[in-house]
């Protein structure tokens, strides 16, 4: 068994110096955990993703992390930076031993174009030995979209692939998928570390190399320490995956000739005919026509919607037509009054028509 312990840490990260936010943490984490023995951060986490931020390598943000890994004796990757160098920016990341000495910086080979301008691809893979333990690879985000720089750092000897990003949109599921995939067809621990706020979405990930995933983040701070053994990588390359496939040895016996990968014979014909790398533009909407409504028809050309109804004068009569007034006999007998007659009065109200009483002289 050959045990390592490395701590991700999954923090919020502002668009300006994150390095005393990072220096509290990593205090914090070797004080829980004090048998960590490497610590590592997300993408772009000393200073966010904005191009001005852009720092010397060497220089004083560099310094500030090997004093941290100095004072605590561990290995520390500090995520990754912008640097400037030679007039160009670079997204780096530099590696610093438990001595706190740079042993090496690797320089992002693909970054996030077309969103990630202004960045220059660096151009060497990097893989460092950590002494009686095993090899470590460095990629950074994007990278690991591309299987070839994983595959290239595995036939380095990578055993571990420590896999800083800042991932803050709607296709880290995908994300997530390419580290497991990576840790299977490398058979070889992935730690993908990302942020939060400015730096990205959280849901860190340590996956091993049968493809499983040992632990993975939420979208809330985390520390992340897992003791990994790289007797299982090793274990798993010379057996097979779970005891079954063997990529690295059918890569490393296979006849193919990937004429894709020869700058002088590939054909790109077929990827020219994509157009440039560029950022979807909104379709353009022109108001100079509008549209308009086509013209109604004429009124006088509109049919009827029903049957014309037929004249008044043609309309049959509903019901027989009544009997005249002056034949509608009596329908009551009031006495010696008939409805039909004139009433007198008095004959309505005899009380009130009674004649006053005469008196005789």
């Amino acid at each position: 068994m050959t045990p390592f312990a490395i701590a991700g840490i999954q923090m919020p990260i502002t668009t300006n110096s994150n390095l005393d936010a990072m220096r509290h943490r990593l205090e914090l984490v070797l004080h829980l955990y004090p048998w960590v023995q490497m610590v590592m951060y997300s993408e772009l986490a000393p200073f966010g993703p904005l191009l001005p931020n852009a720092q010397k390598l060497p220089g004083p943000a560099e310094e500030a992390f090997q004093e941290m890994a100095l004072k605590h004796g561990v290995w520390l990757l500090p995520g990754s930076l912008f640097e400037r160098r030679d007039g160009l920016i670079f997204n780096t990341a530099p590696v610093i031993n438990p001595a706190g000495e740079v042993v090496a910086r690797y320089r992002k080979m693909f970054p996030f174009r077309p969103f990630e301008e202004g960045v220059t691809s660096g151009d060497e893979f990097v893989v460092f030995d950590v002494p009686q333990v095993g090899r470590f690879g460095v990629s950074i985000c994007y990278d690991i979209w591309f299987p070839e720089t994983s595959r290239t750092l595995t036939a380095m000897g990578a055993e571990v692939l420590l896999h800083p990003v800042l991932t803050h949109t709607i296709d880290r599921d995908v994300d997530l998928n390419l580290a497991r995939a990576t840790a299977a067809f490398c058979q070889c621990y992935v730690f993908d570390i990302n942020g939060l706020h400015a730096g990205g979405n959280g849901q860190s990930a340590v996956i091993d190399p049968a493809g499983r995933t040992l632990h993975q983040a939420g979208v809330n701070e985390e520390m992340i320490p897992i003791e990994v053994d790289l007797d299982q990588v090793r274990r798993q390359r010379q057996y097979g995956l779970r005891g079954l496939g063997q990529p690295l040895k059918s890569f490393r016996d296979s006849n193919v000739d990937f004429s894709i990968y020869d700058q002088q014979r590939r054909d790109l014909s077929y990827l020219s005919s994509l157009g440039p790398l560029a950022k979807p533009q909104r379709a353009a909407i022109h108001l100079d026509n509008p549209p308009q409504a086509s013209d109604p028809a004429p009124l006088d050309n509109v049919p009827p919607t029903v049957a014309d109804p037929a004249p008044l004068d043609n309309v049959p009569p509903t019901v027989a037509d009544p009997t005249p007034l002056d034949n509608i006999p009596p329908t009551a007998d009031l006495g010696s009054t008939v409805v039909n007659e004139p009433v007198p009065a008095e004959a309505l109200n005899p009380v009130l028509h009674t004649p006053a009483p005469t008196t005789e002289q």
